[in-house]
């Protein structure tokens, strides 16, 4: 019998370990790998993050409801999202507008309700090798619904984003990116020992 009480106290304490870490995993915290490099020089290919998931509120499950917001999705948060055309992928961008903005751009430069933007965290648009009219940063004026955000990657001439797909509904954000604990460079085969702490902005 004590043989048997030691195995149950070991299968309850694996047991408790799994539900905390899923816990973890859906309410609080998730780690993401940066799979392209539409996001450079912010993200690089390789990069592991986390993501904060309870910045934005705690989704209750089954439902549309969201409890403990601490704040609303802002302009200039680098997100982990549900494609809005395949919502069993994650995406990674910044958010460049948010619900009652009008966004424009002309010939690479960003306005936001008229109102030109700073971006220093942009891979320049003059490196583009395509042609189309949203690869050369012209598009809109687009007036973004409430509860939708326009995002783009940082290096713009390679991110399929907001300009190709349209907007991130609030219910597909997972949560904001915050750092980075592990980066792996596979070209060169070797650890980013620079990158790893740092935090994202």
């Amino acid at each position: 019998m004590a043989e048997k009480s030691k195995i149950w106290e070991h299968v309850k304490t694996i047991i408790i370990v799994l539900v905390i870490a899923l816990f973890i995993r859906e309410f609080v915290v998730q780690a993401f790998k940066i799979p392209s490099g539409s996001m450079i020089p912010t993200l690089l290919i390789g990069d592991h993050l986390l993501v904060n998931k309870f910045i934005y509120g705690t989704k209750i499950p089954f439902t549309d409801k969201r409890i403990l917001i601490l704040r609303e999705p802002e302009r200039g948060d680098i997100i982990v999202f549900r494609h809005p055309e395949n919502t069993g992928r994650n995406f990674i961008k910044r958010i460049i507008a948010v619900g009652g903005d009008v966004i424009e751009s002309r010939e690479g430069i960003v306005f936001i309700n008229e109102e030109p933007t700073y971006e220093p965290f942009v891979n320049g648009i003059n490196n583009l090798s395509q042609t189309s009219t949203k690869a050369t940063g012209n598009f809109g004026p687009y007036l973004i619904p409430e509860g939708k955000f326009f995002v783009m990657g940082d290096n713009r001439g390679r991110s399929y984003d907001s300009r190709h797909w349209g907007y991130v509904s609030r219910d597909n954000i997972k949560g904001k990116a915050f750092i980075i604990y592990w980066s792996w460079n596979d070209v060169e085969n070797s650890l980013r020992f620079e990158r790893i702490g740092d935090a994202i902005y």
